[in-house]
């Protein structure tokens, strides 16, 4: 039988050392500084963090209250052909009606022209990913394995340019501008380049590389919501066809909310409008193509102003007033229940 022996461990191995090394920075032993909180200090950091706030948040709000904006809702005002795009069969019928406005007093300076939509989500995860970046790029216009489906390719094999549910659903209306003067309209003159993110139009949006768009764009069909191809935008402009369409490119661009606004068109001053659109009647022209009674939804069109701190939104303002606010109280109810202890604790000295 085999007996157990001990192993003696020999002097000359050394057993490792669990202990950190001796730097100061192991040992805990770096020169630090600890604030020191007085009453003093804790008072004064949110008096005076609530004071700023509220100052940013008043001039926020009085920044955006001073933003012109005039806001028609045109979806009971155009009911005809509200009525006639719900029946998907009539998608080749035109449609128009007109908005008869008036302005009080002179828009002066830079007018912008959104579209608002009012119960229309784009936030659904599998509508946010329905896009082909490859195919946006313009590297691969045939592509069919992406997340477009179910908008990718037709039942008999041909891909949809550009595919995906999101450039399926585009905002697709015509608005136009008409200054009523003297009895006669005067078309406004507005500004359809220039309105969308550089970085979008130069870097995340590309045409394919072809001598003209529509050989580039061979052996595709527009999407099934489409009226045109997408190389036919805008035949006005052919820097401002196919992928690189600024409307396009703004509506590809989503928005975390159900009620949203993207810019439509920007006011070009020459003429008559140099200084920004005059007090007087005016006309929106629209073409009716974009349906949204089926989901309970609404269509706007929005003339706004901007100041140095954006458009007509009070939301940042508002949220600066009730953090100043909020910090305020707090110094006050802290400088409260200070004096309130001290009182105590001079009382039980005394005694």
């Amino acid at each position: 039988m085999k007996t157990k022996r001990s192993v003696v461990p020999r002097e000359e191995e050394a057993q490792p050392s669990r202990c950190p090394d001796n730097s100061a920075f192991k040992q805990q032993r770096l020169p630090a500084w600890k604030p020191q909180l007085t009453i003093a200090s804790v008072l004064s950091s949110f008096f005076l963090t609530g004071a700023f706030c509220l100052t940013v948040g008043v001039c926020l709000v009085l920044s955006a209250n001073s933003v012109r904006e005039i806001q028609i809702d045109y979806t009971d005002k155009c009911s005809n052909c509200s009525k006639l795009r719900e029946n998907s069969s009539n998608w080749n019928k035109e449609c128009h009606c007109s908005i008869n406005f008036t302005l009080k007093e002179d828009i002066l300076g830079d007018v912008f022209m959104y579209y608002g939509l009012q119960n229309f989500f784009q936030n659904h995860r599998r509508y946010v990913k329905s896009r082909s970046d490859a195919q946006l790029l313009g590297r691969n216009v045939n592509i069919q394995r992406s997340y477009c489906a179910p908008f990718s390719t037709y039942r008999n094999g041909t891909p949809m340019a550009p595919c995906g549910a999101i450039a399926n659903s585009m905002f697709n209306d015509t608005i136009d501008l008409f200054y009523n003067y003297n009895s006669s309209m005067i078309q406004v003159p507005l500004l359809k380049t220039g309105n969308s993110w550089w970085t979008d139009r130069n870097v995340k949006f590309r045409n394919p590389e072809s001598y003209n768009l529509s050989s580039a764009f061979a052996g595709t069909a527009r999407p099934p919501y489409w009226q045109k191809p997408v190389y036919l935008l805008d035949e006005e402009d052919e820097r401002n066809n196919g992928f690189v369409n600024e409307d396009f490119i703004i509506w590809m661009r989503v928005s975390a909310f159900a009620t949203f606004r993207n810019l439509y068109r920007r006011l070009r001053r020459v003429r008559r409008f140099a200084e920004g659109l005059p007090a007087g009647s005016y006309t929106f022209q629209i073409s009716y193509n974009f349906p949204v009674t089926s989901f309970k939804g609404r269509k706007h069109v929005i003339l706004s102003t901007v100041v140095w701190s954006g458009g007509s939104n009070p939301f940042l303002g508002i949220a600066y007033l009730v953090s100043g606010t909020a910090a305020t109280l707090a110094g006050f109810v802290i400088a409260g229940i200070h004096l309130k202890l001290r009182k105590k604790k001079t009382y039980f000295q005394k005694r």
